[in-house]
């Protein structure tokens, strides 16, 4: 009797992979869910912006467009293959007819390690962040330091990031799933999910006076195509490459476990509860 083919095995990325983040994970800068925390940075023509996590750069392209020639952008992110990305998105953007951008810079950077400025390394008017902060878990606060000494007197500080009970249900499989297997979830888990009011603290021991700071739900559906399975092979990297052996199988098991909450059969389409900690604070003048 032929043998059977064997299934070929999934590969599992990290966040930092662009291609798989753009197939994934385009809800993440789509314009639904970015334009009240755009609304809260308010982008001005001629105005010096850091996109702090700018990702591959789609919000950095639409806030670039608002400064104008006249303004600045500098794009941020600790992933050099979404800087890449991100920066040749610009670079195209800016070479079409009747473009008007501001000048811009990309750096592949940790936030941890500091807010890059501009060329002139002037302080900036505003920092932005989308969907990045929860993801620099080794030091939040450190972070916001850097955020705070980047800004210039009276600059603004806009950003959403995952709040308290982000990605219910997804989070604990995957402790439950990793812990079944020896190893300590916490040590993998790579997310600071804050509360307002831990983050509203943290805010003003750096010296920022906080004009918002609250918690958002937000039902996520995700791409059909990809589903639960997209998503972890796009979010849950540090949890499955601890095992890589066995990441299938956890997925697998994570999807079981999940289906009954989150799986509509009628549609198709598996559903995340986000919650997003929305933020506005600014420098005293």
């Amino acid at each position: 009797m032929p043998r059977q083919a064997k299934k070929p095995r999934t590969t599992y990325h990290q966040s930092d992979n662009a291609d798989v983040y753009r197939k994934n994970a385009s809800f993440v800068f789509s314009s639904e869910y970015t334009a009240p925390v755009l609304r809260l940075l308010d982008p001005q023509p001629g105005e010096r912006i850091v996109d702090l996590g700018c990702g591959t750069g789609e919000l950095t392209i639409e806030i670039g467009r608002i400064l104008g020639s006249t303004g600045c952008i500098v794009g941020q992110d600790v992933s050099s293959d979404m800087i890449i990305t991100a920066e040749l998105q610009y670079i195209k953007e800016a070479g079409m007819l009747e473009s008007n951008l501001a000048a811009a810079n990309f750096k592949a950077q940790d936030g941890h390690d500091g807010v890059c400025l501009p060329f002139n390394k002037l302080p900036v008017d505003k920092v932005f962040s989308n969907a990045a902060l929860h993801w620099m878990k080794r030091s939040p606060q450190l972070v916001l330091s850097h955020v705070f000494g980047a800004l210039k007197p009276g600059g603004r500080f806009a950003a959403e990031l995952g709040g308290h009970m982000n990605c219910v249900g997804v989070r604990s499989a995957l402790h439950r799933a990793i812990r079944a297997r020896g190893l300590d979830p916490d040590s993998l888990d790579p997310w600071f999910f804050p509360t307002a009011e831990q983050y509203s603290t943290m805010l003003r021991k750096e010296g920022f006076v906080v004009e918002s700071c609250e918690l958002v739900p937000r039902l996520t559906p995700l791409p059909k195509k990809t589903g639960l399975k997209g998503w972890l092979s796009t979010f849950a990297g540090p949890f499955l490459n601890a095992l890589p052996t066995m990441a299938e199988e956890i997925v697998d098991e994570v999807e079981e476990a999940l289906k009954v909450d989150m799986y509509d059969e009628g549609s198709g389409v598996w559903t995340v509860m986000y919650v997003r900690l929305r933020v506005l604070a600014f420098k005293p003048e």
